[in-house]
């Protein structure tokens, strides 16, 4: 069991809430829909319309989650838990904008099904994605609902502990061990996961020590989720490779959901991740993004321990993921830099939708989505 206590506490403490959002950016999005002003209305409509969002919904905690099959005969059954993980977001983003306690009862009682129900997970490998990915997807969720007077204390503590003895040894092993393979076995996304995963449990713990853990993979780790790993190659044109370009365009843009996620999160919490190397993200997103709207980009042979890629792949190419309205709305309208690809992306795909908006698998629920509510600034 990983102690709840503070012995490593920082004496600077975390904000809250703090994790993806702030209650600044609560406060903007509450306001510009009481006004019904665009585009934040209209991401307004995605969340409501959305199932995830409705008070009819009903959890369905599990005991233990696997992910991939597991050699023993145990049928697959994770998606119980991003389809709940998505509803204690959606819920609570509901929540915190229409003020209706009604929404943070419901956001409550799918996290307090799950912390009172949840063991385990596991599976084949991929459990280390539902660790990564679903880990990063409920404590932004228990993020939200902290400022939630009516949530018993009893039951934040036991979420926590639930976040700390489930998720986080998990996300730990992963980046330490790589499931015993070498280090550049797994694909980018499966190390941002688990570091996404890590900074949010960290910022909801209070815990300096997982917080720092995370910050210090993303600039010095040796798996591909490092950011010199991640967007390996730059250009001379300001462009960056993404090291799964030659694999696929969907995990590409896993990868920037991923890494814009965590990012943000450091960014909340005063730690520019966005800005670290000169950009070095920015050139990974605006190459993604024009390759994905139908250009031309530099390509170089790709090579690791299993695989020799000398092309980019056109797999999925052109996909669309509710992903572009954070990247675009730091680096374009806060920091006033020059991102085309991104924005034209944004265009397309704007207002962005959540879980359930983009497909029934889990691929339609590996980011939290409703970027257009949340991340617009003007």
């Amino acid at each position: 069991m990983v102690a709840l206590g503070t012995a490593a506490a920082s004496p600077t403490p975390f904000v809250h809430p703090g994790a993806l959002h702030t209650q600044t950016d609560f406060n903007r999005m509450k306001a510009q829909v009481d006004q019904g002003a665009q585009p934040w209305l209209a991401g307004w409509n995605m969340l409501i319309n959305n199932p995830h969002a409705s008070l009819n919904w009903q959890p369905r905690p599990a005991n233990v989650i696997y992910r991939g099959k597991d050699g023993a005969g145990h049928p697959e059954n994770y998606g119980t838990l991003f389809n709940d993980t998505a509803a204690a977001y959606a819920l609570a983003l509901r929540w915190k904008v229409s003020g209706d306690d009604a929404y943070a009862d419901k956001a409550v009682a799918i996290l307090d099904a799950w912390s009172g129900t949840l063991s385990e997970i596991n599976g084949s490998s991929d459990k280390f994605l539902a660790s990564g990915i679903y880990g990063y997807q409920f404590a932004n969720a228990a993020e939200i609902m902290r400022t939630y007077k009516k949530w018993p204390e009893q039951n934040v503590q036991r979420f926590k502990a639930m976040m700390l003895n489930v998720f986080y040894p998990m996300n730990h092993d992963f980046l330490v061990r790589h499931n015993g393979a070498k280090i550049d076995h797994y694909w980018a996304n499966w190390d941002l996961a688990n570091m996404s995963s890590m900074i949010a449990i960290g910022i909801l713990t209070d815990r300096r020590d997982i917080y720092n853990e995370a910050v210090d993979y993303f600039k010095h780790g040796l798996g591909n989720g490092a950011i010199e790993h991640l967007v390996w190659q730059l250009y001379p044109d300001g462009l960056g490779q993404i090291q799964e370009s030659g694999r696929d365009q969907g995990h590409s843009m896993l990868d920037l959901a991923l890494a814009g996620s965590f990012c943000q999160m450091a960014w909340n919490q005063g730690d520019d991740l966005f800005g670290y190397q000169d950009n070095r993200l920015l050139r990974g997103i605006e190459y993604v993004a024009k390759y994905n709207l139908g250009n031309d980009v530099p390509y170089a042979t790709y090579r690791n321990s299993d695989v020799t890629q000398d092309v980019i792949s056109s797999n999925s190419r052109g996909g669309i993921r509710p992903i572009w309205e954070l990247l675009y709305n730091h680096y374009v309208v806060l920091k006033g830099l020059k991102a085309p690809y991104t924005q034209m992306f944004v265009e397309k795909v704007r207002p962005e939708g959540g879980g359930g908006n983009y497909g029934p698998n889990s691929g339609g629920f590996d980011q939290l989505g409703y970027g257009t509510l949340t991340y617009t600034l003007k």
